[in-house]
């Protein structure tokens, strides 16, 4: 009767959906202003880091202007900042708790599909926005160049404020507050800083636990540029060819002819970093035997869902009560998986699917 019942209710949201125009992540509303007006900037966007941080760069030895590094997780609902200390390394600096992201776990891959972006992403001067209507916000960069070589839009997808998510990363107002102006401090005099987004930690428990997923290939390619990053604490030099992801090549001794990657096109010969390499495959032949020893226990299979209202970390549950609401549950062994419209957003306070169904599922 369960089963029936969640099958009406799918067809049912997927019936209204199609109706309904499909959103874009928040936070797109306002742009930077160019030119001279850029500089004045709102209060909240020229915050001084909280003495609190400032106390933790002098114990971590990081220069208040070092870059940083960001890394987020969806299955966790955690965002990491990272920041480079005095020896070159990057350290973990503060890890905040994600108040929303929507979608499921699995990159984004077209316009209005409620995704929320996951790779490789490089955030620049420009996609800082301290004028958003959602406090402040930072543009990750999507779509970035292996995501237009495998033919995936969308656009404006941020990380910022206000707890609310069509295929952003929301935090609160005071933690983005925070981050912003670590990105903004390690911005000075630099062209960049790089985000890591991963669907969960890339451990060999949760890959096993995700095995039946469709997107494991492609888990499996973050995963290199992850251990690249676990192993040695430097950012990885991100590339792509053949349309995927490459960590740390560098052109062999006697190349045959001009290197270059292109996205779509095919890989040159190239080796990786041996510095970075050899750190990388101890960590990696580590997992290998772990991942294998799971598969051969047997090890539960996570259900692969569908149709998800997107996550929040436990902590913020109790404050914005019923706004993740899951409306499908395929189990990892199902011969499909349903494939179901966009679930545009219709306030702060819920889904659309929330409000057609309550608490039922």
């Amino acid at each position: 009767m369960i089963r029936a019942m969640a099958v009406r209710a799918l067809v049912l949201a997927a019936a209204l959906a199609a109706t309904l125009t499909p959103v874009r992540g928040l936070g797109e509303d306002t742009k930077q202003l160019p030119g001279k007006a850029r500089k004045e900037l709102p209060a909240k966007a020229t915050k001084e880091v909280p003495s609190e941080l400032l106390a933790l760069f002098r114990k971590k030895q990081m220069p208040k202007h070092s870059p940083i590094l960001m890394r987020i997780f969806k299955e966790e609902a955690e965002l990491e900042v990272w920041k480079q200390d005095a020896t070159g390394r990057f350290q973990p600096l503060k890890t905040y708790p994600v108040c929303r992201w929507s979608g499921d776990i699995g990159p984004k891959l077209r316009e209005g599909d409620r995704q929320a972006p996951e790779g490789f992403y490089t955030v620049t001067p420009e996609l800082m926005n301290p004028n958003s209507n959602y406090y402040l916000a930072i543009n990750t960069g999507f779509p970035n160049s292996f995501d237009k070589a495998n033919n995936r839009d969308g656009s404006l997808l941020m990380i910022h404020g206000d707890c609310s998510s069509s295929g952003c990363y929301a935090m609160t107002d005071g933690q983005i507050s925070e981050i912003y102006s670590l990105a903004r401090d390690s911005l000075a005099g630099r062209p960049s800083f790089q985000v890591q987004i991963y669907p969960f930690r890339l451990t060999a428990a949760n890959l096993a636990r995700h095995r039946t997923h469709p997107q494991l290939d492609f888990w499996k390619m973050l995963k290199v540029g992850n251990d690249h990053f676990e192993a040695t604490h430097l950012e990885p030099k991100v590339d792509v060819c053949d349309r995927r992801y490459v960590f740390d090549v560098q052109p062999p001794r006697n190349p045959p002819g001009p290197f270059a990657l292109d996205p779509v096109g095919k890989c040159p010969a190239f080796v990786v970093n041996p510095k970075i390499a050899r750190s990388a495959q101890e960590k990696q032949r580590a997992d290998e035997a772990e991942y294998a020893q799971l598969l051969k226990d047997n090890v539960s299979a996570a259900p692969i869902y569908s149709g998800l209202d997107g996550g929040m970390h436990e902590v913020f549950r109790e404050r914005f009560p019923g706004t993740v609401i899951p409306l499908a549950k395929v189990m990892p062994y199902a011969s499909y998986i349903p494939q179901l419209p966009p679930i545009p957003w219709v306030d702060n306070d819920g889904s659309l699917a929330s409000k057609l169904f309550g608490t039922a599922f």
